[in-house]
């Protein structure tokens, strides 16, 4: 296996990882293990219906469940909300007036610098195996 190979796979598991906790899917993820949790507890007294049942009517919530209630309840809280920036900018004159200056004078243009890169072809022409 290539470095390259485990690098990306390591970048894609990375970038996968970000969306999931940007889209709170950590939260779906947990829940899933309490109820998993749940039935597998409520159903070594009960039968699998009544365990399903017990798990899913809200009334009977593991710690796992108050937590994550809990940890989405602060989360919710935590969110930024969105302000409205007013921009201040200094007051402007109305009729802005351009004045020229008084006098121009164009600079000539010295460019020695592309002068330098390339210089001139040697005369004659060198001579090759086809002439």
């Amino acid at each position: 296996m290539e470095s390259s190979d485990v690098y990306g796979r390591i970048s894609k598991t990375c970038v996968a990882l970000a969306l999931a906790g940007t889209l709170s899917l950590h939260w779906a993820f947990l829940q899933t293990v309490a109820w998993m949790g749940m039935v597998a507890s409520y159903s070594e007294h009960a039968p699998l219906w009544e365990a399903l049942a017990y798990t899913f009517d809200g009334k009977h919530p593991c710690c796992l469940c108050r937590a994550i209630a809990a940890g989405k309840k602060s989360e919710q809280k935590n969110e930024f909300t969105s302000q409205n920036l007013n921009f201040e900018f200094p007051p402007a004159k109305e009729n802005p007036i351009f004045i020229a200056p008084a006098s121009f004078q164009l600079l000539p243009q010295l460019n020695s610098f592309s002068e330098s890169l390339l210089p001139e072809p040697p005369t004659p022409p060198p001579r090759g195996c086809f002439a």
